[in-house]
């Protein structure tokens, strides 16, 4: 839209306002000089220059090489010009023009043309950067404190209203349909408050809102301000109209203008909130008078709006992490109730507090082969299940549909709107219509709009005007629900694919298995019986025969015979601990862990204590480091302490200077614990063999044991969560590691 009068814009149709093309209005607010330069010839191609002087002094530029415009002030400049890339903006620095001042040099540069503006100089104002740090300092202090999104943007609007001196900041942030609520506020008592007012997306159209992302500050110094239009030379043939998208001095749509005098401000500035590239809202600086901003300024309130954006995102970002959190552990719950049963329906019906929680929901509803479950607060059987079907047919090949005004989709859940004005739900079957629903209950509110959220007409057989009123105009709002967030569709999309991946697709996998537990516990309950029962009585009656035998007929038997009887007694009695060590084995798999806080070091004391009793006056020499609390079943781990250290004390006894350590480490996310000797050592070929049922690496007469004790040290540990491994050498010692969960890591 070209530049038009005053008593025009009053007249203007706003039915076509959101096409107006605002980046090219060809003309510029009076307050300095935009140079067009071709960036080929480095001409100037068009200019626009509100002070009058500037042409008296130094001519005009049109035409002219950029280095000999206006008195060569770009001369020293030229490098930036020729080098500048699309898209690029950057400051130069004060350059002085005579006696008129010092002008602010800004170079942009759009796709097609080289924009040179000179802002003129402003009284009274900070005119650089340094002579604005402690009011930056003060206000990152400020902001390094605030709690949460409500303080922080309270802060922004303390702060720039100090750095600017309007009457009144208002921090403004868009919903999703891009209508603005006012969520913080600083003024005199100049202007009217805003705060909690909303404002409806068509004050700040789609165009006007992407402009934001490429200029974050945005300042009309006057209301009322003539627009000095861009002139070219006569000559000039027909061109497209020049981009002024970057320019600070771009003069703003006849609309707007006319909105703010409506307002009563007789000027503005708006500094841009974006999170992660997206316009999340907009600090708006208002004030009853004409206002200018210095370019330093300006600059301050960017660099507030940028640490804004950033610090909101981090709170932002760190609430959304917690609440991800804490529904992942409510999701952990429903799945472990869910492998409890094969029927998920029923698992999920006994956690219904946890599955509404997930959702925050009020009431919730599993709809699956003809079956309805109701949890909570939620509409009648008959309409879960129309719900279904209307889902079924409506919504084919949605994941996840969500709604907080069912009503304006589907007017028959006016009848049920008490309790589900709100829907989330998502389908979890491909050949049924199968859903689980959320519901949410109508929520009445009252919406205080800054005026009537609608373009009012202007009067009979006239066109549309900018609306004239922002006094609080109330709406109140019947048959929606709290709107769902993305936190609610991602932990609705998490529970259904666990449903379809793992209770529905894996069923009859999960039976198998289970069916194959069933039979193998059986089979390890009945062996163990036979074991204790079958096996441990007849050894004890070979070893107490024998001994009877060799108690009544010592004085018959030669030599021979007694080596024949002892060598009978000595193996029953070494098949009995077999046997007992064999069933301790089955057991510990079977028996239950009780997980507690167990402090390390304390069990390895008392394991010394217990061994060095049986030490017979051998010297250990023991390095024990500083060892944690774990979280573990206290038995256990005690059971594999001894293991481990027994094992040293045993394969050291040939060594005249026994050595053992016991080394603690903490790794990523587990501890690192490690039993190291000096003794015999073994061979790596074999390691394989070392945690394995009956499998020695030294024969019966070198070293008494089983080969029981290591196999229960892995077994304990694999349900804890953790590892085991060992090293050694031949005759140089062996190393033997495990490790545990920082976290329990506990499994059943």
């Amino acid at each position: 839209m070209t530049p038009s009068t005053q008593d025009d814009a009053a007249q203007l149709d706003l039915s076509s306002c959101a096409r107006e093309p605002i980046h090219t209005p060809g003309a510029i607010q009076p307050y300095g000089v935009l140079l067009v330069i071709d960036p080929h010839s480095q001409r100037v191609r068009e200019c626009a220059i509100s002070d009058p002087a500037l042409v008296e002094t130094f001519g005009d530029p049109l035409g002219e090489d950029a280095d000999r415009a206006l008195g060569g002030v770009l001369a020293p400049f030229v490098s930036h010009l020729k080098t500048a890339a699309p898209g690029n903006s950057v400051h130069l620095g004060g350059v002085q023009l005579g006696a008129l001042g010092r002008y602010q040099l800004l170079v942009h540069r759009s796709e097609r043309d080289l924009l040179v503006e000179l802002e003129a100089p402003v009284e009274g104002q900070a005119g650089s950067l340094e002579e604005l740090y402690p009011a930056i300092r003060a206000m990152m202090a400020d902001i390094e404190t605030a709690g949460d999104s409500t303080e922080l943007c309270r802060l922004a609007a303390v702060h720039v209203r100090a750095l600017t001196g309007f009457d009144r900041v208002l921090v403004y942030r868009f919903d999703p349909e891009w209508n603005g609520t006012v969520v913080a506020e600083d003024r005199n008592e100049v202007l009217p408050s805003y705060l909690d007012l909303r404002f409806p997306e068509s004050d700040i159209p789609a165009q006007a809102r992407a402009l934001y992302q490429q200029m974050r500050v945005r300042l009309i110094a006057d209301a009322n301000y003539q627009p000095v239009p861009l002139r070219a030379p006569p000559a000039a043939g027909p061109v497209d109209p020049t981009d002024l998208s970057l320019a600070v001095l771009r003069s703003v749509s006849p609309v707007h203008l006319q909105y703010m005098r409506n307002m009563g401000t007789g000027a503005s500035m708006s500094i841009a909130l974006l999170q992660e590239g997206r316009l999340w809202g907009l600090v708006s600086c208002h004030s009853q008078r004409p206002r200018r901003v210095s370019y330093p300024v300006r600059t301050a309130c960017e660099f507030l709006g940028q640490v804004q954006s950033l610090q909101m995102s981090l709170k932002e970002r760190a609430q959304a992490m917690e609440m991800r959190v804490a529904r992942r552990a409510m999701l952990v719950k429903l799945l472990g109730r869910m492998a409890g049963t094969e029927e998920f329906m029923s698992a999920l019906g006994q956690e219904a507090q946890t599955l509404m929680a997930l959702a925050e929901a009020s009431g919730a509803a599993i709809v699956h082969k003809g079956r309805c479950i109701r949890l909570g607060s939620c509409p009648a059987d008959e309409d879960v299940m129309a719900l279904a079907q209307w889902l079924a047919r409506t919504r084919t090949g949605e994941e996840v549909f969500s709604t907080d005004h069912l009503v304006a989709i589907l007017p028959e859940a006016a009848a049920f709107a008490d309790r589900a004005s709100g829907l989330l739900a998502v389908s979890i079957s491909q050949l049924h219509d199968s859903y689980l629903m959320w519901f949410r209950p109508e929520v009445v509110r009252t919406v205080r709009w800054g005026g009537e959220p609608r373009k009012q007409a202007a009067g009979a057989g006239l066109p549309l005007s900018p609306r004239h009123s922002f006094e609080a105009w109330k709406e109140t709002v019947h048959q929606q629900s709290l709107p769902w967030n993305e936190a609610d569709r991602e932990a609705a999309l998490e529970i259904r694919t666990a449903i379809v991946d793992i209770v529905l697709r894996k069923a009859e996998e999960m039976a198998e298995l289970n069916e194959q537990l069933v039979r193998s516990n059986r089979e390890l309950e009945a062996f163990s019986y036979s074991v204790s029962h079958d096996l441990r009585a007849p050894f004890r009656h070979i070893v107490g025969y024998s001994e009877l035998l060799g108690s009544s007929a010592a004085e018959r038997m030669n030599e021979t015979e007694r080596r024949y009887l002892d060598t009978i007694v000595e193996s029953a009695k070494s098949a009995g601990t077999l046997v007992d060590d064999l069933l301790s084995f089955s057991q510990m798999g079977r028996s239950t862990l009780g997980p507690a806080t167990v402090d390390m070091a304390t069990l390895v004391a008392d394991v010394r204590r217990k061994l060095e009793l049986d030490l017979q006056n051998r010297s250990i020499e023991w390095h024990v480091d500083p060892l944690p609390r774990v979280q573990a079943d206290p038995a256990m781990i005690a059971l594999v302490w001894q293991n481990l250290l027994s094992n040293a004390v045993k394969f050291t006894r040939d060594r005249a200077q026994a050595r053992i350590e016991v080394r603690h480490q903490t790794e990523d996310e587990e501890h690192h614990f490690f039993v190291r000797d000096n003794g015999c050592g073994f061979d790596m070929r074999y390691v394989d063999k070392l945690f394995g049922v009956f499998q020695r690496l030294h024969h019966a007469d070198e070293f008494e044991g089983t080969g029981i004790g290591l196999a229960n040290v892995r077994r304990i540990i694999s349900r804890h969560g953790g590892r085991t491994w060992a090293e050694g050498e031949p005759d140089h010692g062996a190393t033997l590691h495990f490790t545990l969960p920082l976290i329990s890591g506990v499994r059943p």
